[in-house]
Formats: C-alpha cells, sequence, structure tokens
C-alpha cells in the first residue's frame, strides 16, 4: 500500500502551511509520516510547494491536472502510485491511528473506497482509495465536478462504522484536522 499525503491547500484559515505547524514536539507532517511508514511501503506528498518538503525521504509531486482541491490532490497521488491500494490522509491531521489505518487497508480488496463514517459524515481525506480509479476521478475533474461526496455513488464504497473506529481510536482523534488557529490551539492543549 503507498501512503498520500495531500499538502495543497491554501492555508487561508490558519495563515501558515499547516503541514509543518508543531504537535507534541513535532511538525505535524513529520507525525503523519511517522504513522504512514508503519503501513505503506511508500509515501508521496502532493504539495504545491515541494521545496518545503525536500528534506523528508519521500516522493514529492505537485497535481497533475490543473485544476485545485482535494479530488485533484487524489488523482496525482493516485497516478505517482505503483500500488493498487492507497491510502490517502489530509496533513493537517496529527493524531492518525496506524491500528486503523492498516484495518482500513485490510478492508480495500473487496471495495474501490474504504472510508469512515461517524453519524452521516464520512471521511474521504481519512480513507484507502484503488488506482483503478483514476479514469473515473478524471472524467470527474474534466467535467468539473471536484467534489469527492459526489464521486462516491458510483463506486463501491466500504464505510468504516463507528463501533468499527472505536475498536481503534475511542477518542475519534484521527480525524481531528487543523484549519483554524483556535482548533490548532484546542490541539495543542489536549496532547
Amino acid at each position: 500500500m503507498t501512503g498520500i499525503v495531500l499538502a495543497g491547500g491554501e492555508n487561508r484559515r490558519m495563515g501558515t502551511d499547516k503541514a509543518f505547524l508543531h504537535v507534541a514536539g513535532l511538525p505535524i507532517i513529520e507525525r503523519i509520516l511517522g504513522v504512514l511508514r508503519r503501513v505503506a511501503d511508500r509515501i508521496i506528498v502532493v504539495t504545491n510547494a515541494p521545496d518545503a518538503y525536500a528534506a523528508y525521504d519521500v516522493e514529492v509531486i505537485t497535481d497533475a491536472l490543473d485544476k485545485s482541491g482535494p479530488l485533484t490532490g487524489i488523482y496525482s497521488g493516485l497516478c505517482s502510485s505503483r500500488d493498487e491500494y492507497n491510502v490517502v490522509v489530509a496533513c493537517d491531521m496529527p493524531f492518525l491511528n496506524p491500528g486503523l489505518l492498516s484495518y482500513m487497508g485490510g478492508l480495500a480488496p473487496d471495495y474501490d473506497v474504504v472510508l469512515p463514517r461517524i453519524g452521516a459524515y464520512c471521511e474521504p481525506l481519512h480513507a484507502v482509495y484503488r488506482k483503478r480509479l483514476l479514469r473515473v476521478i478524471e472524467t470527474r475533474i474534466q467535467q468539473d465536478d471536484r467534489r469527492i461526496q459526489g464521486l462516491l455513488p458510483e463506486l463501491r464504497v466500504r464505510y468504516v462504522t463507528e463501533e468499527e473506529i472505536d475498536r481503534f481510536d475511542s477518542r475519534r482523534r484521527s480525524f481531528v484536522n487543523l484549519n483554524t488557529p483556535q482548533e490548532y490551539k484546542e490541539a495543542v492543549c489536549s496532547d
């Protein structure tokens, strides 16, 4: 399995590059890479600032298409992946759980996408995607429909239930993402 980190956001609400904020003494990107190294054979960072990731032992790529957004980032990562199964996470998730990610990877062979669902909300940037989705995703992007949620009804999706999530991460911190200074402050105080 390949790990794909989406780090191409504009960080407007945070005001600084979220991947390099420190949580528990480490930049978030280092925390993410540490977890992904436990579950993935290879790691790809998709970013519009490749020089910022030059010091890390990962493959760094930019978007493969001239359209912004997370679906383009997923597409770009899948294009560069050599594996059929790919765990995709956002660069602002400091509390990823390797057990949960491994469990999701184990579910992947029978589905196109494996993603957690809490209540009615899905976590598409904490999910496992198959490489064979490239054509479907590219068609969506070319039609200027870059909503990940809009893609899901066309696919075989395995939703990871709250009960399954709680076996690995009962506090559900895996899904904490930091978009604002207030969210960052809360994450640092709660760690």
